[in-house]
């Protein structure tokens, strides 16, 4: 075994890992140890964590640092019943050591028991010097009960403790959104920034708050003092460009996500807005560019292709837009918006059979809004499939009471299957539920709407 003297002072890791490459045994002591293998264990360097416990306890079997680490070790490899069996004995030893309340809550948050967890912690309170980690702690457990308020009352503590513990400061608005309390958030916000007014972390935060309640201005004002006080911040700059979207200054939000995309790797996000804003002001060409940048730049984001998609269905472009869409169903096949879509670009298509099945498809997807059963509907009615057009309404109408455009449609289609008494039933509820909608028979149903029968149900009604 070899002991350093008082002159060196190369660091324990770099003892440590000089011994492993030359065989060598070196002493260290306990406290070293606990630094080297809590560097291996945050570096996700198990193996070498777990080699220097085992060297540490050879040398300090008594060791309650080691045996604490030993049990942090364990807890981090999920070896939950050895950790609980471990930690039972140096409770014995050591009742009042924080370090075991503190394991004893990483282990009973664990199994789920979050209250046993908060026992725990608040008992490792009495003993520490510095609360503020507990009381975070605290706050994080009562977020697995769902107990917004009370969780946010223990990070409004960290922050009474160390007022610049900005992340206690995200919780605290986090536990406000949660239960929706955006005014109480500004009214914190506006609170905190009366004592750190030059906070831009907590004017970027009440920027977005404004945001969520639609007080643009008064957002884009905060996101503004957020900038003074950081220029490089590139939150503030995203933030602020989102509400210029919001108050369409569109050029002026191109300016700042750029502006972004300076300061820091542009991303597929920035790419997508920045190609929207073009789009809002007419200019396709350059909305094209920039969504173009962002599929290659994260060719799995499926919002990509789909703006695509819809840019090209603006100009026309029916047949790129059915192979963007198909890249976006590629990606997400369980979202009805992109059968919706595709089934849309098939019917200017005039491929109504593809079209059908895309209609169906979002109704296995559990999509039963009225517009899916009108449009499937009325792509059976151009296909002569009247049956079915009548079965997919009478489907709608589990969903959907009294809709006068279902009625309509009902009558008609029962009027050219010369069912004229029922479908003169349906036509007259129709009329009842709205009158003004009637046009719909002379639009789709043209030889329905100039019988004689159907024309004196209007006159009566």
């Amino acid at each position: 075994m070899h002991l350093f003297s008082d002159s060196e002072d190369d660091l324990p890791l770099a003892k440590f890992e000089s011994m492993l490459k030359t065989n060598s045994v070196y002493f260290f002591d306990a406290t070293e140890f606990e630094e080297i293998i809590v560097h291996y264990m945050n570096v996700g360097k198990m193996s070498l964590a777990k080699k220097a416990l085992e060297l540490g306890m050879r040398q300090h079997p008594g060791s309650v640092t080691l045996k604490l680490v030993h049990v942090e070790v364990l807890l981090y490899e999920e070896k939950i019943d050895k950790a609980e069996v471990l930690l039972a004995d140096l409770e014995e030893i050591e009742p009042l050591n924080e370090q075991v309340f503190l394991h004893k809550a990483t282990l009973f948050s664990k199994k789920d028991k979050h209250k046993e967890a908060i026992e725990a912690l608040q008992s490792a309170l009495l003993y520490t010097d510095d609360p503020a980690d507990i009381l975070s702690l605290i706050g994080m457990e009562y977020l697995f009960l769902e107990d917004f308020e009370t969780a946010r009352l223990n990070f409004a503590k960290c922050i009474d403790v160390e007022f610049d513990d900005y992340s206690s400061l995200y919780n605290v608005i986090y536990c406000f959104d949660m239960e929706g309390q955006h005014q109480e958030a500004i009214l914190y916000l506006l609170s905190y920034i009366e004592k750190d007014p030059y906070s831009e972390i907590a004017w970027h935060q009440l920027g977005r708050q404004y945001f969520i309640e639609g007080e643009y201005e008064e957002a884009l004002k905060s996101f503004d003092y957020s900038i003074l006080i950081d220029e490089h911040f590139v939150g503030a700059y995203l933030e602020k460009a989102k509400t210029l979207e919001e108050l369409k200054r569109y050029e002026e939000a191109i300016a700042n996500y750029l502006h972004a995309v300076n300061l820091d790797d542009g991303s597929s996000f920035i790419y997508l807005r920045i190609g929207s804003c073009y789009e809002h002001l007419g200019d396709y060409k350059t909305a094209l560019k920039y969504y173009n940048i962002t599929v290659k730049e994260d060719p799995l984001l499926d919002k990509g292709w789909l703006a695509l998609t819809n840019l090209c269905m603006h100009i026309g472009n029916h047949q790129k837009a059915l192979y963007f869409i198909n890249k976006a169903l590629l990606i997400d096949d369980k979202n009805s918006i992109y059968w919706m879509r595709f089934a849309e670009i098939n019917i200017k298509l005039n491929l109504f059979e593809e079209a059908a099945v895309a209609y169906k498809k979002c109704l296995d997807l559990e999509d039963y809004s009225l517009g899916v059963f009108i449009a499937l509907a009325d792509v059976f009615h151009f296909l002569g499939e009247f049956k079915d057009a009548i079965d997919i309404l009478n489907q709608a109408k589990k969903h959907h009471d009294e809709y006068a455009e279902i009625e309509y449609r009902i009558g008609c289609l029962y009027c050219i299957l010369d069912k004229e008494e029922l479908g003169l039933s349906h036509i007259k509820s129709a009329l009842e539920i709205d009158f003004e909608y009637h046009y719909l028979m002379k639009d789709l149903y043209p030889t329905v709407f100039e019988k004689d029968s159907v024309q004196q149900l209007i006159l009566l009604s």
